[in-house]
């Protein structure tokens, strides 16, 4: 994505399932899917002409458009496990890029102006990467050359229709099992098993070894390199989730590295400090304008736990869980953007969107880092969900109350496959209702 301010994984709903606390101490079954989300230089083609009159002839504007024509519109395209493209494994190389402009095309629909799409999936390339195989999702075989090249060609068509491209890259996440022999035969992870750590039933690299750092810049840095992508864009996954009775294998790289923290847990986040500030200096150098975001798990403490965290009650923070202190990322202006998924309805008694909203409002003012809200449009007319999100106004509510935020730069929706089937018609709701102008790219 292009420049603002200063500066892919997703589980099915069968994932493993955490608590949030709510009142009185009963639990709130949340999934792993509602928890993560769900989640060479070439010209840059030009975007589609369009003329101030093309742009009065459009449906008159809403109340907000005027502010909202620039703001962020994006949808999350997630490849990892065929979440939402391509559709399944070992579609033709003419089917895949179908499906893929379709993706496009109705972002376009939908008045959105930004697609972020997963390209790293499992530490596997949708690009001709020398550093990491073909990704499994494409072919079925992981490291089997599809034929084509999806990165560049999505890079190049999101930009003929005025769109932004995002890249978004998982770094640490190797594979949703623990056998190394599953992988390509080339994959660096079983080129280097000491690089490796099996937590929770996946395969992890270990964020402690400081070539682990440098190699998954490396890998994701390359696509940066060869395309002209607007941005790089991070999930909420860094070390993984905490899996109940387990424990992260990192003994030895601690040992060896981590002497002069007495604390583990300040010493992991030392760790993703690195891999975070090292990779902001190293897109500048590589390809300057290119934004840098992160879009992390709602909830970075909750008071409970710190007097400057959100009146939540979250089972999982991202700063005590997953060792990422995204605060200090927005206040050392490390990265350009924050979309923080705020995947519950307002008036959750654990984790209410309107606090967290406001939460994060206040964590970006003043920097320069832009906030985009994470949006859960796969939550809406779901039946297994609270009553709020059977309600196709909710993500609209959404919408109304952010406009009213100087802080909030826009949204972003997850994911592609529910922007498609807009199952209740909630994101039908929200365009009507705040999207009234055609969306131009983001303000740099």
């Amino acid at each position: 994505m292009r420049p603002i301010g200063r500066r892919g994984f997703v589980t099915t709903a069968t994932g493993a399932a955490f608590a949030v606390v709510g009142p009185g101490g009963s639990g709130v079954v949340a999934t792993a899917a509602e928890r993560a989300g769900r989640r060479e230089r070439e010209p840059e083609p030009p975007p589609a002409p369009e003329t101030e009159t093309d742009m009065e002839t459009e449906k008159e504007p809403g109340p907000e458009s005027s502010a909202a024509d620039f703001r962020f519109r994006g949808m999350w395209v997630a490849t990892v496990a065929n979440r939402d493209w391509p559709s399944r494994p070992g579609l033709t190389a003419g089917t895949q890029r179908a499906e893929l402009l379709a993706h496009l095309d109705r972002a376009v629909e939908r008045r959105l102006n930004a697609v972020v799409l997963q390209v790293r999936p499992t530490a596997d390339a949708l690009w001709p990467s020398p550093y990491e195989p073909w990704a499994q999702c494409l072919t079925g075989t992981q490291g089997r050359d599809p034929g084509w090249d999806p990165l560049g060609t999505a890079v190049a068509e999101a930009h003929a229709r005025g769109l932004e491209l995002h890249a978004w890259f998982n770094p640490y996440r190797v594979a949703n099992h623990t056998d190394p022999t599953r992988l390509a035969a080339s994959h660096p992870a079983r080129l280097h098993p000491e690089w490796t750590v099996s937590y929770g039933g996946k395969l992890y690299y270990d964020p402690g070894l400081p070539e682990v750092r440098r190699f998954v810049q490396d890998a994701m840095l390359d696509a940066v390199r060869r395309y002209p992508v607007d941005a790089v864009h991070w999930d909420d996954y860094f070390y993984p989730y905490p899996v109940a009775g387990e424990g992260f294998a990192d003994d030895a790289s601690h040992a060896r590295y981590g002497a002069d923290f007495p604390d583990r847990g300040d010493w992991r986040r030392h760790n993703t400090d690195l891999l975070v500030s090292e990779t902001a200096a190293r897109i500048k150098e590589v390809r300057p304008g290119v934004s840098f975001g992160v879009s992390p798990f709602g909830v970075w403490r909750n008071a409970a736990d710190d007097p400057e965290g959100s009146d939540t009650r979250a089972g999982v923070a991202t700063y005590d869980d997953l060792y990422a202190d995204t605060r200090k990322w927005i206040r050392e202006g490390w990265i350009d953007h924050v979309v923080p998924q705020l995947y519950w309805h307002i008036g959750h008694p654990a984790t209410d969107y309107a606090t967290l909203l406001d939460w994060w409002s206040a964590a970006v003012r003043g920097t320069g880092v832009a906030l985009r809200v994470g949006e859960a449009l796969y939550k809406a007319g779901d039946p297994a969900q609270p009553a709020p999100w059977q309600d196709p106004r909710e993500l609209s509510r959404h919408l109304a109350l952010a406009a009213g935020r100087p802080d909030v730069d826009g949204h972003c929706f997850f994911a592609a496959r529910e922007v498609a089937e807009d199952r209740a018609g909630a994101l039908a709701a929200a365009v009507a209702d705040h999207y009234g102008a055609r969306a131009r790219p983001p303000r740099h």
